[in-house]
């Protein structure tokens, strides 16, 4: 029997997130399978989510996690469960009545292997990134990390900035904050000292015993002109591999046959300039519990997304 992989999202620290939000939630352990499932409100009823869950041992002790939480839904009356199964080969259980939703998390990814030595690491790190952050502190820049709440506005005002550009939405300010007062949570500010000391680029990142997660992050014009984005970079992942991780999550590429004009084009070709590796996972699917109120949630979606696109 394989150990199972518990991503971020699955895990009880997820868990105390979801408490803090007050978003009411599920979490089961067991020596077989886990899960955390927020349970989500909308105008036609509620549905139980699982971020990059369940995660399992093996296919069988997955199946049994899917009754579980399929149970657990009849028993409370919800629509449907979704779920994101973090190893795709357990796509394959998946029940008659799943369907395929919108992927919510990326289903792919761009992983970064920290093992071996510092020496090792660097070699497989993009060598004109290397050479931005080791002349960065000569050309004025200087990074900072917090764990104070109150200095999300940095990543928000970046943030905003970039969302007003491109249409984008952007999380709250009491969301981010929440996130920031989780004990997984660092915030990485870089400035550019001139005259005095401006903002040219933020990062959140989440750590867990193994794994850090590159989620959120923006960066000025001022900080694109400067590679403020690249060197961040690379000090996370130094970072993390000075703190003992093994891996680091770049969090989401665009699929590999993606057109050019995919949203995350320039992200992910950024991400691939890294020695890492492309991991799939099985993407969102949602196991109808209530047919007809399924078919009311979704038309109700639809109508919601063409009102924003108008």
């Amino acid at each position: 029997m394989m150990e199972m992989e518990v991503p971020i999202t699955q895990s009880k620290a997820w868990k105390n997130l979801q408490d803090d939000l007050n978003e009411e939630s599920i979490f089961i352990e067991t020596e077989s399978y886990q899960y955390l499932g927020i349970i989500k409100d909308t105008p036609v009823g509620k549905y139980l989510y699982c971020p990059y869950g369940p995660v399992a041992n093996d296919p069988d002790s997955f199946k049994q996690a899917l009754n579980s939480l399929i149970e657990y839904a009849k028993s409370n009356h919800l629509i449907f469960v979704r779920i994101e199964p973090f190893n795709k080969n357990y796509q394959k259980q998946l029940p008659k009545n799943a369907i395929k939703s919108k992927d919510l998390n990326p289903k792919e990814t761009w992983i970064l292997d920290l093992s071996g030595s510092e020496d090792e690491l660097k070699a497989r790190l993009p060598s004109r990134l290397l050479r931005y952050y080791k002349s960065s502190e000569n050309k004025g820049i200087k990074i900072k990390t917090s764990n104070n709440p109150d200095d999300i506005h940095y990543l928000l005002d970046l943030q905003r900035a970039l969302a007003q550009k491109k249409g984008i939405n952007t999380f709250s300010e009491e969301y981010l904050k929440t996130e920031l007062s989780q004990p997984f949570a660092t915030l990485y500010l870089v400035f550019h000292e001139e005259s005095e000391p401006t903002l040219v680029a933020a990062g959140l990142v989440f750590d867990d015993m193994t794994t850090r997660y590159n989620l959120q992050g923006a960066q000025s014009e001022q900080g694109r002109k400067l590679h403020a984005t690249g060197i961040l970079t690379i000090r996370l992942i130094l970072d993390a591999k000075a703190k003992g991780l093994k891996k680091f999550d770049f969090w989401g590429i665009a699929p590999e046959n993606a057109p050019s004009d995919h949203p995350w084009k320039g992200f992910t070709d950024f991400k691939k300039t890294f020695a890492g590796q492309e991991v799939d996972h099985a993407g969102t699917y949602d196991i109808i519990i209530k047919p007809t109120k399924y078919r009311i949630y979704q038309l109700a979606r639809k109508i919601n997304q063409k009102r924003k696109n108008r």
